[in-house]
């Protein structure tokens, strides 16, 4: 029976064998990976650059896209290289930081849309605590919060899971490690402890789910009793955004974790995690933008200001 240390390196599973698609696949998530970065990169410097978004709302999705991108960037450029270098191999090592950073960024998102439903449940129900309920120095502690249990949750798999004894080979069923798939290497009844530890996650991240459901039902009731119709997309804009990140996270890792094993195959796995590894933090920037004219305008103002500095061509020039 080999034990884990005898393990240097995991197999991970390609999208496919053949050369041209192997290509393909690179280009593909090249596109994507570009698509997510210029997305999250844009509203990040935006929200930094613009003095008229420095709100609790607008915090909250920096710190989104900051995640966003840090959870694209743990899984998309290891797969890409291995579909370059027609390769499948990544050391004990790099699985091992893979997971720890994949759980981190997911964990401290999800933790962090929780609190945005809590940002988007005062400022609509309860509109004049707003400021003291979410004043800075709240605004930052919650962020911080969310962050430090994402590591802390991040700590506690990683290190339970890589603790266990692996002896059924080192071929990861997935495009880039995740803890049930490294479960399935492990001996029979050593992976009780790790099942342990995600039914008591699976219980905290129920309860925020609950939590953000409960927001909206409180969140919409309140949105119908505005009335002016002007009033009412007002609010609506900012939240139907959130709802739509909420609802493609939340129903794209239940579906991956929670899936039977009836209708569990290498090429549905596959589908399923990159719906809901890839897909979120490449499509959240686009909800936000679409629907929320604030920033919009503000990326109006700063992709103009950046062009006329890179022209060279100061707006007095106009008048001449």
């Amino acid at each position: 029976m080999s034990n884990s240390s005898s393990i240097t390196q995991f197999l991970l599973l390609p999208f496919t064998d053949t050369r041209e698609l192997q290509l393909l696949h690179f280009w593909l998530f090249l596109g994507i990976y570009l698509a997510a970065l210029l997305g999250n990169g844009l509203i990040i410097t935006t929200i930094a650059c613009d003095q008229h978004l420095h709100t609790p709302m607008y915090f909250f999705l920096l710190n989104l896209s900051l995640l966003d991108l840090g959870t694209i960037s743990t899984t998309l450029p290891k797969s890409m290289a291995n579909s370059l270098w027609d390769t499948r191999a990544i050391s004990f090592l790099g699985c091992a930081a893979q997971v720890f950073v994949f759980l981190f960024f997911i964990s401290a998102e999800y933790y962090l849309l929780t609190i945005m439903s809590y940002d988007r449940y005062v400022a609509i129900c309860k509109p004049l605590h707003y400021g003291t309920l979410l004043g800075s120095r709240a605004c930052v502690h919650m962020a911080a919060a969310a962050w430090a249990t994402g590591f802390l949750y991040a700590l506690l798999h990683t290190a339970n899971t890589f603790s266990l004894p692996l002896c059924e080979g080192n071929a990861v069923g997935q495009f880039f490690c995740e803890i049930p798939q490294i479960l399935k290497l492990s001996c029979s009844n050593s992976y009780l402890r790790e099942a342990g530890l995600l039914v008591v996650s699976a219980c905290l991240s129920f309860g925020c789910f609950i939590f953000i459901l409960f927001s909206y039902v409180q969140i919409f009731r309140a949105v119908l009793r505005i009335p002016s119709e002007q009033g009412q997309h007002k609010a609506f804009s900012t939240c139907l955004p959130h709802l739509a990140v909420v609802s493609l996270f939340v129903s794209t890792a239940m579906f991956a974790y929670l899936k039977p094993r009836s209708i569990s195959s290498p090429s549905i796995d596959l589908l399923v995690s990159v719906l809901y590894s890839v897909v979120p933090p490449a499509m959240n920037p686009l909800f936000y933008s679409m629907r929320n004219q604030e920033l919009k305008d503000a990326l109006r103002k700063l992709m103009a200001g950046f062009l006329s500095k890179a022209l060279n061509f100061p707006s007095s020039a106009h008048h001449s």
